[in-house]
Order: C-alpha cells, then structure tokens, then sequence
C-alpha cells in the first residue's frame, strides 16, 4: 500500500486492462592528537600484529590457536585511551552515519482537471525519484467520504439500451491490488464513474510500484522473504513471488552487469600504461566443501579498486567445489592481462595458485608475473606451526614465546627486501628466546632489556629449543619467503569481502545469475563509496569508536566515516525502468534458462520410463520358456 505524490499534480488512475495475470498481484589507540593523518592511520606500514589475551585454560585444548589480527594504525605513537568511547555495531561498520531524516516540503496544491485520465509511466523520469510514502484505508476511506465526484448524473448505458441517469450521491468501494490502493465510485446500478489508483501503471497493466519495490530488494541488497514478511506484519500486500523473481531475471540481471561494465571499463583505461599490482582472494557462497558458487575478486594495490570479479558455478568445475577458486583466478588473468601490464600479484598461500604461477614450470611463467604472499597469512600460518609444537609434552613454553616469534617474522619482513638480510635478522630470534642478544654474526636490534617481566627463556639445546629451530629453518618453508618480502596485504580485499555479505549472505540460496549481479552491486558500492572521508564535527574533529574484535578479543578503534551517497542507484534505477518501458512486450509468463547459464551443465538427460506391464509379461514369458526349454534338453541328455 504505497501511494505516490507527483510535485505538479495529484495521480488519478484509471484500472488498467487485466491482459496478464502474471501482473496481478504484485584496543587501545591514541586520538590525543587532531591532525590525525587517516591514510597515516589507515596505512599497512603503520600496523601491527594484534593478539587476545590468553585464558588460562587456552593452552590446554588441543584445538586452540592464539587468534592474530591485523591492527591499522598500532606502530603510531601516542596515549591509548579507548574506555569512554562508544562502541559500534556491525551495521554501522557497513553503513556507518544514519542516515539524516529529509525535511518535509511545502503542501501539494491540489489542481487537477476533471475526472483525469489515467496516469502512465512512459519514461523513467515519470516516476524515478517521486516520492512516496505508506498510506491506510481508515484515512483513504475518511479522505473519500468527504471528496464529491464534479459529476452529478450516471453516463452509463442500461441493458435495455437506455442511458443511466443514477444521480449523487454514489457509493465507493476501496480494493487493494498488490501493493496499491484503488478507490471506485459506483452508481446503483453498477456503473463505475470513476476508478482512482494509487499508483502510476507501466504498459501492460504493472504497478510502478510493484515495479519498484522488486527492483530495490535486489539493488539494497535484501533478500524477497524478509520484505515480504515485514510487510506481512505491516498488514501490507506484497508483490507476488513469480512476479518478483520474473522482474529480477528480466530486467535487473542485465542491466547491473552491463552497468558493471561500463565502470570497470573506465578504471581499466586509467590503468593501462603503467606496472599494475593487483591483490586477489577468492570467496564461497557458504562454509565447507558445499559450495555452489565462489567469486573471484581483483583489487588494484595503490587506488584499491576493485578491477574485476569472476563468479564460478560448481556445474563448470565438475562439481568439485575445491578447484573453483583456481578457475575464478585463471579467469581473471586471461583477462586482465589482455587489457593492463600486470607485473605483481598478491594472493592468499593457495597452493594451486602458486603451482600456476611458479616461475620455472607454471602455466603462467611467460608472462612474469611475481607472486607474492600476504603478510598476514603468512604470520597465521607460522602461529598455527609454534602452536602444534608447544602442545607437545614439555614444549609448552613456547606457547609464551609464540607472540614474540611472530612479531618478530612481522618485523623482518617489513624491514628486509632480500632474503639474505631477512635470513640475517630472523635467526636472531633463536638467540634472542635464549637469552644470548649478541652472537658471531650479529646482535639484536632492540634496546637494553632492563625488565623481562618474569619471562621465561629457552635453555639452548632443549627439547623445545630444537623444535623452534626446526620450525625457524624448515628449508621448504624459506624457499617461500621471498613471497612476503614485498609486504603485501589484502586486508582491504578481505574487508570487501566481508561486505559481500550485505548483499549475497551466506544464509540464503540464489540462482547463477542473480548471485553474479549482488557480487557486482557490491563490488560496486565498495568502489563508489572507498573514498570516503572520516566524519568530522564541527570544530574539525574526527569521530571514534570502538568495536570488539572477536577474533583478538578485544576492542579495536574504529574511526567513523561519512555517510554513504548511494549516487549510482539513481541510475541503475533509471536503466532498469527503460529496460522495461521500452521492451514493448509484457513480462514473460515462463522464465526459462539461457545458454549461458550454468545451470544447462546441470541438466540430466530424461530417464526412459519404464516398460509397461504387458511387456514385463511377455518378457518374463519368454524367459520362462528359454529355462523349461533348457531343462528338457539337460534331461535328455
């Protein structure tokens, strides 16, 4: 129940032609200082690694991990001060400001001609930004009561011929049809006078409404049953499900992939030219080896654009969801290396895409592209190694020193930039665990310890000292660590990915194609909107808050961001209403699948049925026969 306001005049709709009946029913940081640099805070050369504070029962369960994360802005220094701030939500880290509530308007004047004719939408800017709002049949029906037609006598045509002649008053009947309100004025005879709809009509009878509301669930990122049972409790008629997931298919899908395009057209033109360093990470549509789809998104190093994003269905990997992420990425290179110079890539430790990037016998050693590791996986991964060891019988003390050697490893790799001097600093460390901070080929780094706060030290040459070497030196281990020697990260990588959510959630089940356009909508939405500046009041101070990490167990400090603009939905909203305005024919009353659609891999061929009875008859008949005839024969032998 939806009723739209037009600024010139008021909407008076006749009851469009039913032609279809598909259509009917519709931690702790310093913020002491104001000229608080973001890009200084936000900047990966300014974090840390981030530790929880252990339990005491943590190291005794044979799957703990001290959990790790990535903390922007901890190398810079200052008081941290972080109790009094408020703490945020994961709503607000999505949309972060409220939205400001939009002031009213002057009153509508209320000149119309008599009994108008009906309103159509014959373009989009016949109803692209009108407003509307909800309206109720109590008021509807009080504003009616009291609302006289300018005509005082019936023009209707009587069965035998003659002309009606009912004279006022005439009596009103208030039907809903989707999500609209219309409001009929009757004589006593049955005639209408007058049909008056709440909404404006498309061609063939759809609701511009109706229209709406399906395009929006899918450009807000909401799912249909949860619309559908707001409104169900608002008491509101809801588009008709068919109806819904028609729109969607034939209008929205398209229209968002084409727009996509074109953006990702104009990015790709800036890059071309120049070295290009890219991050990339793959992402399932659920946890575990069920995956139907996984996403392959590309982010660009210095502007952090996302430059291109690949959607693989299980049915084209042979329904083996553990290749699909090698297929996003093969993909990607196949096609952004025909359009930029891709000179670096900076990946998750995927075994398979190291394999196709190895420079010596990898499917992609021509084109020389140097694959480097991210950081932080690469700080996980070594965690999880001292981990296993110190759950060993009396090699628990390194599960003290495990903080320790990883941000050591950290340190190393931000301040090496060959793996001889990264070997040179990172042995240090089996020195250092010992208590022995000079040695023949070096000497720690850090200043004079005057207090080791009751730290336990490594006896050289111990069970546990041993197991730290062999973990230090792993030879396979270092044959990968001119990887992270170039500091790569894709935190930002792994914040879009984690805002893919709002659109594409893990909870709900999508098609192929509708599951490719929420991707894109929110790989849109991260790239119109990564440029945000941090909020700022009006003395030009920005605005903090905290927000718990659970992975580290603890609060972090959040710095909050202006408000989203949304600039593009206008005009996707726009490109989806010509789409349907100049199709000229109505929606399809059956939605079948296209040949590119990953779903025809999926498709059995029919199974033939089954033979009828007399044939099972006669077969079994024959069958019997065969065996009497061969026991004869072996009884007259």
């Amino acid at each position: 129940m939806i009723i739209v306001f037009r600024d010139e005049h008021l909407s008076a709709i006749a009851e469009a032609p039913e032609i279809e009946r598909l259509e009917q029913s519709l931690h702790d940081m310093s913020i002491g200082e104001e000229e608080l640099d973001e890009n200084a805070f936000n900047d990966h050369m300014n974090s840390v690694i981030d530790w929880a504070e252990e339990g005491p029962d943590d190291s005794s369960d044979e799957e703990y991990l001290p959990p790790i994360s990535l903390r922007m802005g901890g190398a810079i220094k200052g008081a941290q001060i972080m109790d009094n701030l408020p703490t945020i939500g994961i709503d607000e880290t999505v949309h972060d400001l409220p939205a400001p509530e939009v002031p009213s308007d002057e009153p509508l004047s209320l000149k119309e001609p008599i009994l108008p004719v009906p309103q159509k939408v014959l373009c989009e800017d016949d109803i692209i930004g009108v407003r509307a709002a909800i309206i109720y049949e109590n008021s509807l029906k009080q504003l009616v009561t009291f609302l006289t037609l300018p005509v005082n006598t019936c023009t209707g045509v009587l069965r035998n011929g003659l002309v009606c002649d009912s004279v006022a008053p005439f009596s009103t009947n208030i039907a809903i049809r989707g999500t609209a309100m219309s409001v009929e004025w009757i004589c006593p005879n049955g005639h209408c006078l007058w049909r008056w709809n709440s909404q404006p009509v498309l061609k063939f009878g759809m609701q511009a409404g109706d229209f709406l509301l399906s395009m929006n669930i899918l450009l807000s990122g909401n799912n249909f049953s949860k619309v559908a049972l707001l409104l169900k409790f608002m008491n509101i008629r809801m588009v008709n499900p068919n109806t819904h997931f028609t729109i969607q298919e034939t209008y929205c899908v398209d229209t968002i992939k084409e727009y996509w395009e074109e953006k990702r057209s104009e990015t790709i033109s800036q890059l071309q030219g120049k070295d290009v360093v890219l991050l990339g990470d793959g992402r399932n549509d659920s946890p575990g080896h069920s995956a139907q789809y996984c996403s392959y998104t590309t982010m660009e190093l210095e502007t952090r654009e996302i430059v291109h994003v690949a959607t693989v269905d299980k049915r084209q990997t042979n329904w083996n969801s553990n290749v699909m992420e090698k297929e996003g990425f093969i993909q990607t290179v196949e096609k952004l290396t025909k359009e930029i110079k891709v000179v670096e890539f900076c990946t998750d430790a995927h075994v398979q895409i190291e394999a196709l990037l190895n420079p010596d016998k990898g499917r992609y050693k021509e084109l020389k592209i140097h694959h480097s590791l991210d950081v932080w996986h690469g700080a996980k991964n070594l965690s999880k190694k001292i981990a296993v060891a110190g759950k060993l019988k009396g090699q628990s003390i390194l599960l003290h020193w495990l903080r320790d050697v990883v941000n050591h490893f950290w340190w190393c790799c931000k301040t090496a930039d060959t793996f001889q001097q990264f070997l040179a600093l990172w042995i240090g460390v089996l020195h250092h665990v010992c208590n022995h901070h000079t040695w023949e080929t070096g000497s720690c780094q850090h200043d004079h310890l005057e207090d080791t706060q009751g730290k336990q030290w490594i006896e050289r040459d111990s069970q546990s000292h041993k197991a730290l070497v062999n973990i230090v030196l792993n030879k396979r281990w270092q044959r990968s660590v001119h990887k992270y020697l170039r500091f790569r990260s894709t935190s930002h990588l792994e914040s879009f990915q984690n805002h893919i959510l709002m659109y594409a959630s893990k909870r709900q089940s999508f098609t192929p194609r509708v599951y490719e356009s929420r991707v894109l909508l929110a790989a849109l939405d991260y790239n119109f909107h990564r440029k945000r500046p941090t909020y700022r009041t009006a003395e030009g101070q920005q605005v903090f808050r905290k927000k718990y990490n659970k992975n580290a167990r603890r609060y972090s400090l959040y710095a909050l961001k202006c408000e989203k603009s949304y600039c593009y939905i206008s005009e996707l909203q726009a490109r989806i209403l010509n789409r349907r305005v100049t199709s000229g024919v109505g929606m399809p009353r059956k939605r079948t699948l296209r040949p590119d659609d990953p779903r025809q891999l999926g498709v059995v061929a029919p199974i033939p049925p089954p033979p009828t009875s007399e044939l099972v008859r006669t077969q079994v008949s024959r069958g019997l026969g065969s065996a009497f005839q061969a026991a004869a024969d072996s009884n007259a032998d």
